[in-house]
């Protein structure tokens, strides 16, 4: 059963053995999103539990930036500018929230906040009308701290670590 806290959902979810743990839905944006070079981490079960449950894009525009010396994918905390960002969404527990915290060195490096994701579900097959959107609230890891110069960097709706800006990023283990 899904609740809403502090304007979030989680989700109540009964284990074979009884116990209960809290579920969050979580929008990933860059390097942990499948076939990017961190996602490998969300699978591994050390950290918690993770499971993909739709591609989304922001409600709201935010600037979606490649930035710093290792060219890292940043979101902005500038809602309202950028655009409409594309990425997705998972559920993931209370164990691999606090490993992406880690892992996003939250809250000194990137702070984990709430926006609003439309899911983008592709339509059933042979359906005349396109599902209704739907929108809920996710965790985001953003930078609300950035050196002034990263807002006038190129905007993107997507990020690719191949992409065509031709900014490949430098994994951690490279560092």
């Amino acid at each position: 059963m899904w609740q809403r806290r502090k304007g979030l959902m989680f989700m109540e979810q009964q284990h074979a053995a009884e116990n209960c743990a809290r579920m969050a839905l979580v929008f990933l944006y860059g390097t942990l999103k499948r076939g990017q070079p961190n996602h490998r981490v969300l699978w591994d079960g050390a950290h918690g539990s993770a499971a993909f449950r739709a591609r989304g894009r922001t409600l709201d525009p935010y600037p979606l930036v490649i930035a710093g010396e290792h060219n890292i994918p940043w979101l902005l905390h500038l809602p309202g500018s950028g655009r409409r960002v594309e990425g997705e969404v998972y559920t993931v527990d209370e164990r691999m929230l606090r490993f992406l915290d880690d892992f996003e060195n939250c809250p000194a490096l990137y702070q984990r906040t709430a926006l609003r994701v439309q899911l983008l579900e592709e339509g059933a097959p042979g359906a005349e009308e396109p599902p209704a959107p739907t929108t809920v609230q996710c965790f985001v890891y953003s930078r609300a701290t950035f050196p002034p110069e990263w807002a006038q960097l190129p905007h993107y709706d997507s990020y690719d670590s191949e992409g065509p800006h031709g900014l490949r990023y430098n994994p951690r283990e490279n560092r």
